[in-house]
């Protein structure tokens, strides 16, 4: 029996080496005209122009120690990623479930306990029994590349969930930031409003007011207060939202800057040919379409003949009758085959399901990378346009001061009315605030832009994603 099984065990490895090799999946040069259409990258972005590639660790660029120990705390602790990195773990232990399928299964079995051992059988003795598929045809190869597909596509999601909680984190900080100026804007409205307050009771005591301009001025102080109100509520929801990003309790007791950071240099947006290879979404995607592909294998190479090698060693004995006609312990080797005869067309539906389900990931790929395109030139077109704004209302800061500043003059030598001031007054500060809100909009937007590029936001870079076909060997 030993002869046989050293024959039969070379027969197996040639019959396994003749099997078919896997298919290599498609890449996204083979089906990008198919999920994109209508879509032609441009040799550059149409918002306007910028040059460079894309860089990663764009958040030390931005200087601020502390934004980056915050970003730092909710890629730590951020529930969301948690749920991502879970989901990474279960497709990992998928992966390696489905490769071991492709290796030799022994498992051992034995009885006794008396004269009717324990299955009441009346057999002692326990054997060993190996059975191994030869998958000639893929089938258990397709399983495994479809898991591991599978297994990079949860981890490329990951990666680029992980860059959203990053950039989300710091635009709820600079949202936050901009809060707390807004709110000491209003504060400074309060005051001036008082001083301008007291000024016109000074003039009434001259007998140069009346109680009229002394109504008016304390109704303003009054409404300025409530919207200190306000923007003392908007700024403790903002440090919420940022606690939630952190994994904190939402108490509104984070620490942010008092002043938002410098805008970087211009962005380094490289190519819209680029962008589809660098994205974690998009790559998520791609691999996506490589496991429904290999799917589609495993579905046909399932409606072909299985055949497995077997072997077995036992030692079997009894106390209650004679086993004749054997030697213990006993050796036997052999083949089986498995070949599907009528299944009332299930196997051929499953091939049109798991083609469906190609054609399905093709098309999430097209969504995903139209998308990404939109938002690269929609967050480009967002930071030009604020730039534009920043400047404009810089100008429009000093000039504002300089009409106020007449105004006051006018109205302390009177020639003009406190009305006038307080118009003026409204008009100078809703300046001021504007600027500070394009200001906090030009980083948000910028923060967009990276993010949108799939630029990462370490200094270095993450473990690349792989998207090479899995390995044909055993």
């Amino acid at each position: 029996m030993r002869c046989t099984i050293s024959r039969a065990l070379p027969l197996a490895v040639l019959i396994a080496l003749a099997g078919c090799a896997l298919k290599p999946a498609p890449k996204p040069a083979d089906y990008q005209k198919e999920a994109l259409p209508s879509i032609q990258a441009p040799g550059q972005w149409s918002a306007g122009e910028v040059g460079g590639q894309v860089v990663t660790g764009w958040l030390s660029s931005s200087g601020d120690v502390q934004l980056q120990s915050l970003v730092a705390e909710a890629v730590a602790h951020n529930p969301d990623l948690r749920v991502a990195a879970a989901r990474v773990e279960v497709a990992s232990a998928y992966a390696k479930l489905a490769d071991a399928q492709l290796w030799p299964q022994v498992n051992l079995l034995a009885a006794g306990g008396g004269d009717m051992s324990g299955d009441s059988s009346g057999l002692q003795g326990a054997g060993l029994y190996a059975d191994w598929e030869l998958d000639l045809w893929g089938r258990v190869r397709s399983a495994k590349a479809t898991q591991q597909a599978v297994y990079i596509s949860a981890a490329a999601d990951a990666e680029y969930a992980r860059q959203s909680i990053a950039a989300l984190t710091a635009k709820a900080y600079f949202l936050a930031v901009e809060a707390g100026l807004q709110q000491r804007l209003a504060e400074d409205m309060v005051a001036s409003s008082q001083q301008l307050a007291t000024l016109n009771e000074q003039r009434e005591r001259v007998g140069k007011g009346d109680g009229y301009e002394s109504a008016l001025a304390r109704a303003n102080i009054e409404t300025f207060r409530d919207s200190v109100e306000q923007l003392k509520l908007a700024r403790e929801q903002a440090l919420r939202a940022l606690e939630a990003l952190l994994g904190r309790y939402p108490s509104a007791q984070v620490d942010v800057a008092a002043q938002l950071t410098d805008l970087p240099g211009p962005v380094p947006a490289g190519l819209p040919s680029e962008l589809l290879e660098r994205r974690p979404d998009v790559i998520a995607a791609d691999r996506r379409v490589a496991a429904a592909f290999y799917g589609v294998q495993e579905a046909k190479a399932a409606r072909l003949p299985r055949i497995a090698l077997t072997a077995s060693v036992n030692d079997i004995s009894s106390d209650l009758f004679v086993l004749q006609n054997r030697d213990n312990p006993v050796w036997s080797a052999g083949a089986n085959l498995m070949l599907p005869v009528f299944t009332g067309g299930a196997l051929k539906q499953q091939v049109q399901i798991r083609t469906a389900q190609q054609k399905q990931a093709v098309a999430e790929y097209g969504q995903i990378g139209a998308r990404a395109f939109g938002e690269v030139e929609n967050a480009l077109a967002a930071e030009f346009a604020a730039k534009r704004r920043a400047a404009a209302l810089s100008r429009a800061v000093v000039e504002n001061q300089k009409a106020l500043d007449l105004a006051q003059v006018r109205y302390r030598v009177g020639s003009g009315d406190m009305r006038g001031v307080q118009q003026q007054q409204i008009a100078f500060y809703a300046s001021r605030a504007s600027h500070v809100r394009v200001q906090a909009e030009q980083l948000v937007q910028r923060v967009n832009v990276y993010l949108a590029l799939g630029g990462g936001f370490e200094a270095v870079p993450a473990t690349p994603v792989a998207s090479g076909a899995p390995s044909r060997g055993r």
